[in-house]
């Protein structure tokens, strides 16, 4: 490396300088160098051994205290992972560093630059087009089948069945059934056929009717007198007017008829054993092959749709990508409540997940270090630190030429 022959050359000049002087004339300009130069010469090879003594043994002697870092590397390997753990990656350190770089605004500005480019929005779609098109829903269908068929069977479908049941009171749903029944009701009875239907029946019952006396001689003269149409007629009517005044809110009939669906409904919902039934229906459904088969054909023409989507897209760029975005930014900047939630919640997921993880990170450092033999290690050290340490032999020889200016010049004036 360039120091390393600077700090060599410092050393040269030195003795070259020292060595001149021993030749020259006294004079005291000479005596003053040749203070000088010997005080560098001094002071430089005192840093060379020093600086030397950390990395290898100078001039290969095995001299007590040298080759410093070989010898302590495994103390050096562990205060650097010590280090790591417990003052680099420590939690209040990583959750210090991660609030300066504001986690959201950092990546919102770096989404939004990345959408900028329209072949990033491209590459993007293609991406997922490309993941779903490969996507295979044979493999996943019988898992999320499965994790339904388990998510029924470990459900408890009591609290769930009373859940459901205040929803609908409360939502009106009782209410809103009755009159969709009624109102289907009101639409069958107001057919012809329907009304020919319901006259050829009472028609029929009332010929097969056994009555004696005198009401059966009323009711044969009424069935005489009545036929079918008359009597599908009349039914009719009396059929939608009572649909009608069960229709109609506040009506008492009406008011007993719900209280008698809600009655049914609680006894649904606290009938254990009925539940239970019920909940084992749900699974055998939903395990049954059919089910898969409609599963997966559903998720199909998802896949379908959202390709159909996908290529619509990219063939437009990607406009829509910039506005979701977009979007999603802007929404976030204006619930600051939101935004921080979710900052607090990344910074939380990101501090816990490198604490639990930063000795993987010592442990990679150690096998790195050990991998290595001595002379690989020296050479990292010098190339990494090498540099800096030489210039302590460049200033050592300087300052060790300065001192001994000084100190002639003092031994002068004494």
């Amino acid at each position: 490396m360039r120091t390393r022959y600077i700090a060599a050359l410092s050393l040269v000049v030195m003795g070259v300088g020292f060595v001149t002087t021993l030749f020259l004339p006294d004079h005291p300009i000479v005596q003053l160098l040749k203070g000088g130069f010997e005080a560098g010469l001094v002071g430089g090879f005192a840093d060379w051994f020093a600086v030397t003594a950390l990395f290898r043994h100078p001039l290969g002697i095995p001299i007590p205290h040298t080759s410093l870092l070989l010898k302590n590397r495994d103390k050096i390997s562990k205060s650097l992972i010590s280090a790591l753990e417990n003052e680099l990656l420590n939690k209040e350190s990583i959750t210090r560093k991660l609030k300066q770089f504001q986690l959201l605004k950092v990546a919102g500005s770096a989404v939004t630059r990345l959408v900028s480019k329209r072949s990033n929005r491209v590459g993007a779609l293609n991406f997922v087009r490309t993941l779903l098109t490969k996507l295979s829903l044979d493999s996943i269908v019988p898992h999320i089948q499965s994790g339904i068929v388990s998510m029924i069977r470990h459900m408890d479908a009591k609290p769930l069945a009373e859940k459901l049941l205040h929803s609908a009171v409360e939502g009106r749903w009782d209410e809103r059934a009755l009159d969709y029944a009624l109102n289907q009701g009101r639409i069958w009875v107001s057919k012809p056929e329907t009304g020919y239907l319901l006259g050829s029946i009472a028609q029929q019952k009332l010929q097969e009717a056994k009555v004696g006396g005198l009401m059966g001689f009323a009711v044969q003269a009424f069935a005489g007198f009545m036929n079918e149409d008359k009597l599908g007629t009349m039914i009719q009517q009396l059929l939608l007017s009572s649909i009608q005044d069960l229709s109609r809110s506040g009506n008492a009939s009406r008011e007993k008829l719900l209280e008698e669906i809600r009655h049914q409904l609680h006894h649904v919902a606290g009938d254990e054993e009925l539940l239970g039934r019920g909940k084992q229906w749900l699974i055998e459904k939903a395990s049954h092959p059919d089910s898969g088969k409609f599963l997966q054909e559903r998720m199909e023409d998802i896949r379908a749709s959202l390709l159909t989507a996908l290529e619509k897209e990219m063939a437009s760029g990607g406009r829509k990508v910039v506005t979701v975005v977009r979007y999603a930014i802007r929404k976030l900047q204006a619930e600051k409540e939101l935004a921080d939630n979710a900052e607090r919640k990344i910074l939380s997921f990101v501090v816990d997940f490198v604490e639990a993880n930063h000795y993987r990170v010592g442990l990679l450092l150690k096998d790195n270090i050990d991998q290595m033999n001595d002379k690989e290690l020296v050479r990292m050290l010098e190339e990494k630190v090498g540099g800096d340490l030489q210039w302590i032999r460049v200033n050592g020889a300087l300052c060790g030429f300065l001192i001994g200016l000084i100190l002639t010049s003092i031994q002068w004036l004494s």
